[in-house]
């Protein structure tokens, strides 16, 4: 056991993702309170003091208050709302010098923005898709895409707003889905070719990285009329639901791709300045080149306990390792980092 008192950081989802919830949606990026829960209680087998705080307006005053007793906070929280949320709790943390798992407050806003951090990305020349950003019905910048194309909001994640709607074939089809988007999320508005090539989920962690077991959606087991995609409803009822799994851990592939795809998610990784954890989702177009589609850090964790597809942990067991080992391996990588910044 760490002999450490630990401040753990989460959110809880009032909610269950339902694609005709728009309320829901909003909240996609929680977790259900018996997520939350085992959580609590896989975290107090590894260390000696476990301090549970939610996220909420309150967390900061909860937080100075116990900020010379804390050695470190695990921080699975995303922030409540804004376009920059994933980077609130982070830059708490540092205004209070308490260490803590994960990115910085710079990468946690640049994974949420999808905008920003698909430019930074092609400036370092990681193979990022074109894309449009629309206020409404007003384009930002640009590209002549070709329908189909992807309807995103653009700073959501666990694919809030993505769902068998997003994928449009014409003009009309595009303004709808557009308004629907800006709608409920009240941001800009994604747009961005489909690919309908394979996709891949990368996990990754360590500090320098290390790349797990590659997840593979195969989409051909989706039920029929099911778009190819990871969306809400593929995400949060078919994967729960069904007995089915489409999920291929690890993906099979020939070597040269799965070196390439290392290769990016390094870049990425790096570029974005990205510490101890993330998952990187990637996807191949009509030739089979690799464009990166979204980067999640920190990514899900949910334990076996609750569901057997979240990705990162599921990748983890095929090394052989257990949840535990899981969260004790996040928890030591940044007492590791801690330790050499003093």
């Amino acid at each position: 056991m760490i002999n450490i008192t630990l401040a753990f950081l989460y959110n809880v989802r009032h909610f269950y993702p339902d694609p005709n919830n728009s309320q829901s949606m909003l909240e996609a990026d929680f977790d259900d309170q018996e997520t939350i829960d085992w959580m609590i209680k896989y975290l107090r087998k590894i260390v000696k003091n476990v301090v549970p705080i939610e996220a909420d307006e309150k967390a900061y005053f909860k937080l100075f208050e116990l900020k010379d007793e804390i050695d470190l906070c695990f921080n699975y929280a995303f922030g409540i709302r804004g376009r920059d949320k994933y980077a609130h709790l982070p830059a708490i943390l540092e205004m209070l010098g308490i260490a803590y798992t994960g990115s910085e407050p710079l990468t946690q806003a640049m994974v949420l923005n999808k905008w920003k951090m698909k430019y930074f990305l092609k400036y370092n020349d990681v193979p990022t898709l074109p894309f449009n950003i629309y206020f409404q019905e007003k384009i930002r910048n640009h590209d002549v895409l070709k329908f189909p194309v992807i309807v995103k909001p653009m700073a959501q994640g666990s694919s809030a707003g993505i769902t068998d709607e997003s994928v449009v074939y014409d003009e009309l089809s595009l303004k709808k889905q557009i308004n629907n988007v800006y709608k409920i999320f009240k941001q800009p508005v994604l747009v961005e070719p489909f690919l309908e090539g394979k996709e891949y989920s990368i996990p990754i962690i360590g500090n320098p990285p290390k790349m797990l077991s590659v997840i593979e959606p195969d989409y051909s087991k989706l039920p029929k009329g099911y778009k190819h995609l990871d969306s809400l409803e593929v995400k949060w009822i078919f994967e729960e639901e069904s007995e089915n799994n489409h999920l291929v851990c690890p993906a099979e592939m020939p070597a040269s791709l799965k070196k390439k795809l290392g290769e990016i998610c390094l870049r990425t990784w790096n570029v974005l300045n990205i510490k101890d954890i993330a998952r990187i989702d990637i996807r191949l177009d009509g030739e089979g080149n690799p464009f990166v589609l979204d980067v999640n850090t920190p990514p899900g964790l949910i334990p076996p306990e609750v569901s057997t597809t979240s990705y990162f942990p599921m990748a983890w067991r095929k090394t052989g390792g257990t949840y535990q080992g899981l969260l004790e391996k996040i928890i030591k990588l940044a007492l590791e980092r801690k330790k050499e910044e003093e």
